[in-house]
């Protein structure tokens, strides 16, 4: 069995392997080169995503300075927006629904590695070599999800759908649909309602409206 095949299953697997040093590689250049270019170069971005990312939708914008670790594992719906300094670690399946947007500064980390110091050095591997070990746990975040500033999800998280998350939240666990959540760790507040609407607020909403649904 490959090593990405171990990282699917959610089995222990090395991250020097040969085949996984090669795809992250290819991830950090890629990266590295959408960081570097401005943001009315869309050709350029766009050829560079499409090479970076297992799928990205229609409308899609991320500000950058971006990092994606594998690139490949992440899959993102359409008019999907991100800010500023987006992190990716998708040892594991990353999973983002359509209009979802992100705050600078969101990080979202699947590998976990062992607790146990010495099993953090080294265990045996498969083939009974001492090798460094770790495992990844998939993330999914739904549709219509927003991420505040510097928010962290960790492996093996659910976001439900039409989810706010507070600034500086760390999410350990899943955050049913509809939720206000915030907090390290991350804990729901209370559910999003219709009181919630930008027609309860005339002196914010000014001069806009809010559409018929």
């Amino acid at each position: 069995m490959r090593e990405e095949e171990r990282i699917m299953k959610g089995m222990l697997f090395s991250p020097a392997d040969p085949e996984l040093k090669d795809i992250k590689r290819k991830a950090h250049h890629l990266s590295q080169r959408y960081s570097q270019t401005f943001e009315e170069q869309t050709e350029e971005r766009q050829q560079i995503v499409q090479q970076l990312l297992g799928e990205m939708g229609e409308g899609g914008f991320m500000q950058g300075p971006i990092f994606f670790h594998y690139g490949v594992h992440t899959r993102i719906g359409h008019h999907f927006f991100a800010n500023y300094n987006l992190t990716i670690q998708d040892d594991a399946q990353v999973t983002i629904g359509d209009y979802t947007s992100f705050g600078p500064n969101v990080t979202i980390v699947t590998p976990v590695h062992p607790l146990i110091a010495s099993e953090r050095r080294q265990m045996l591997n498969q083939h009974g070599e001492l090798k460094s070990l770790c495992y990844a746990k998939p993330v999914t975040i739904g549709n219509d999800v927003w991420l505040s500033a510097n928010v962290t999800v960790c492996g093996g998280v659910t976001i439900g759908d039409g989810c706010v998350i507070g600034a500086g939240s760390v999410v350990t666990r899943d955050i049913p649909p509809h939720s206000l959540a915030a907090g390290v760790p991350c804990r729901v507040i209370r559910s999003i309602t219709e009181a919630d609407s930008m027609r309860h607020y005339p002196d914010i909403l000014a001069d806009c409206q809010v559409p018929e649904s």
